[in-house]
């Protein structure tokens, strides 16, 4: 849709009406040009009003469009602005609920501003790896000053109307309305009318007392926090030319850096995790219009680490949650971690007291099924065995009333099994947390082969509620995130057996850009769970082959940080991990044992094994219908596993590597005689992709 046009007795307004959050397309662009043209024409239009219809004024570009040539097309959005201040009458901004990006340019190239309380305003290009490029860069430290607009830029964090009005000296906003906005525009318009010259913000100066030091300063600081990302940096250049240079050749600085950073591999992982973030909702056989069951109450069973975590994510979002443990004792000791974790959120200011007692009253606890009939979601979090399911969902199945949802927290387990368990299958459903479940942003949502679609799409829709990325996965062993770190930890295991040590292997991916390496993760998640996963494996799958050497580990006692001792040493209270002497002797006498001699391994090849890893795993699972698309896989990656965000995820890094690079490395590894014989045999899709010279993307 396209701007709205019309007139208020004396005055022009253009209202943006681009759904959801009026982003300025190519066609919005157009109009709003045409609705300018035609108000300086009008000699009965003395003022001009722009806003934005529904809930924003405008979210900036059109994500529709990235990467298309509209994007550009003329009018381009600096023409646009060009054509606000050339106005001969007065334009005015009328802001409200949402000013973003070049929504915020638009605002910046206006006479005026006028805003409602409460309007988020922010210039987040930063965070897709880009700064903005129509001049916010520029215009903003002139209405801000220097040190405000240089934070809001560099963070990309949404800062509220009325608390940007209060800034001393600011001229962002000329009034804060309170109460209609459009009538305190139209008054605004009209006391303005007829005053002349016009103000533009391209007139005022950016002004520093001191700009060598403070710009600086600047850049030590955000190069320090911004290592693997060039785009922060180059905000404080074009920043600084708003001081240091004219207006317009400010302009044109901004131009260049945006220009360097579009094709940055950066940007791209961004843009590409930005688009791919938004797709994970779109599942292409549930109509957007689907009717939601409604969840106002949840049960959880198990008040462990899992149970805990899962249930603290719905009272944050208020939803009142029972749990549900076999014993007094379990009870308690569950609650009492909420507790202390809502505590250490007040304790760093994170929480107000009032809230945590608020949050506390909305648990309750129970030792008897009964007492969850009412429920309308509930969650089991119990031990990861098949029988242990079993018995929980037939309970549940006997107690829980009509249209309740019934989900499992299971990591790997077979979920239409479970879901045989009931006599409603198309109830029930998978919803894989990941430790810590109070934190970690992933939600693994498992569609069973008879789970309704009303199900999948109220899940979905409270999974933005309670402030998840959630990512559907189809019924397989492990679903996506699990079924390829197995491949990963596999590899992890091989190059032990070749001559790695386990810190050796971690700090190359740790230098590539994980949060932690393997070696790291298992110790911290408990080598124990993998231990309990293998055993299983060498019955159901006794032609696939591990390292021995994560077995013997475990057979030391060593389960990671839970028992002060795994991979590496941990000294009491702490979670450094400490090379462990002890466990470079089991890896060599291993390698001994079967007669292998150790070789020198470069981080290159060490990298390379184990993400061509996940990436062959993560292509069969995209082919098999596990995944639906490419791309959300590169999300569960990135918000569930420390893939590191400025490669936007292992399919997306196998795409800037080249799918028929990456097809050749894995013909190389598959020369190894120690590796597992057939590992390195690529995807179906990723050697057609290959051949083709195609991407996942």
């Amino acid at each position: 849709m396209t701007p709205n046009y019309e007139t208020r007795g004396n005055v022009a307004v253009i209202t943006l009406n681009n759904p959801p959050v009026n982003g300025l397309g190519y066609a919005t662009r157009v109009a709003l040009a045409e609705g300018l043209a035609a108000a300086q024409l009008d000699p009965a239009v003395k003022a001009i009003v722009i806003t934005g219809a529904g809930k924003a004024f405008s979210g900036g570009a059109d994500i529709n469009e990235f990467g298309s040539p509209k994007a550009s097309a003329e009018p381009n959005l600096l023409t646009v602005i060009l054509a606000l201040e050339s106005s001969s009458k007065p334009t005015i901004a009328a802001v409200h609920s949402v000013c973003m990006g070049g929504g915020l340019e638009l605002a910046l190239g206006c006479n005026y501003r006028v805003a409602a309380p409460g309007a988020l305003v922010a210039l987040p290009e930063v965070k897709i790896g880009l700064l903005p490029g129509a001049g916010g860069t520029q215009r903003l430290p002139r209405v801000l000053g220097v040190e405000n607009a240089l934070n809001m830029i560099v963070s990309g964090a949404p800062v509220k109307s009325e608390a940007l009005a209060k800034i001393p000296g600011q001229k962002l906003f000329d009034r804060i309305v309170e109460g209609d906005l459009m009538q305190g525009a139209l008054a605004f318009a009209a006391e303005v009318a007829d005053k002349r010259p016009l103000p533009l913000v391209r007139n005022l100066r950016a002004d520093h007392p001191n700009p060598d030091a403070y710009f600086q300063f600047a850049r030590n600081t955000v190069g320090a926090m911004s290592r693997n990302f060039p785009a922060p940096l180059k905000c404080v250049d074009a920043v600084a030319a708003s001081v240091s240079r004219r207006f317009d050749d400010g302009l044109r600085h901004e131009r260049e850096l945006f220009a360097g950073l579009m094709f940055t591999p950066e940007s791209k992982a961004l843009r590409h995790t930005f688009m791919a973030e938004r797709a994970t909702n779109k599942i292409p056989d549930i109509p957007a219009d689907t009717p939601l069951r409604t969840i106002s109450s949840v049960a959880v069973i198990g008040a462990g680490t899992m149970g805990g975590g899962i249930a603290m994510n719905f009272l944050n979002a208020g939803i009142p949650v029972t749990v549900l443990e076999t014993s007094q004792a379990a009870l308690d000791k569950g609650i009492g971690v909420v507790r202390k974790n809502y505590e250490a959120q007040v304790t760093k200011g994170k929480l107000t007291p009032d809230k945590l007692d608020k949050r506390m009253t909305l648990l309750r606890t129970t030792l008897d099924y009964a007492d969850l009939k009412d429920a309308d979601l509930v969650i089991e979090a119990v031990f990861e065995e098949m029988g242990v399911k079993e018995t929980v969902f037939r309970k549940l199945d006997a107690v829980m009333k009509p249209g309740a949802i019934l989900a499992s927290n299971t990591s790997t387990l077979d979920l239409n099994r479970i879901a045989a368990f009931t006599k409603r299958p198309q109830d029930v459903i998978g919803l894989h947390f990941f430790s810590p479940a109070n934190v970690m942003r992933l939600l693994e949502v498992v569609r069973g082969e008879k789970t309704a679609k009303d199900v999948l799409a109220s899940v979905m829709a409270l999974g933005k509620t309670i402030k998840k990325t959630c990512v559907v996965s189809g019924v397989c062993d492990g679903f996506i995130g699990n079924r390829m770190i197995e491949q990963y930890s596999r590899q992890a295991g091989f190059l032990l057996e070749e001559g790695c040590t386990p810190a050796q292997v971690d700090q190359a991916l740790e230098r590539f850009g994980m949060a932690m390496g393997p070696f790291r993760m298992g110790d911290l998640a408990g080598n124990d769970i993998g231990w309990a996963i293998r055993k299983r494996r060498y019955v159901e799958r006794p032609d696939v082959r591990y390292s021995k050497t994560a077995d013997l580990l475990c057979e030391m006692g060593r389960y990671g940080q839970k028992t002060g001792a795994g991979w590496y040493d941990y000294k009491p209270g702490k979670r450094d991990a400490i090379a462990s002497p002890v466990v470079v002797e089991m890896i060599e006498k291993h390698r001994a044992a079967k007669g292998i001699t150790p070789r020198k391994i470069g981080d290159e090849e060490i990298v390379h094994r184990l993400v061509f890893a996940l990436v062959n795993e993560g292509a069969k699972i995209v082919e098999e219908g596990i995944a639906l698309r490419a791309s959300d896989i590169d999300i569960v990656y990135l918000t569930g596993y420390g893939f590191p965000a400025h490669r936007g995820g292992p399919m997306c890094y196998a795409d800037s590597v080249g799918l028929y690079n990456v097809v050749a490395a894995m013909q190389r590894f598959a020369q190894n005689p120690l590796d597992d014989v057939g590992f390195w045999k690529p995807a179906p899709l990723l050697a057609r992709l290959a051949a083709e010279r195609k991407s996942f993307t």
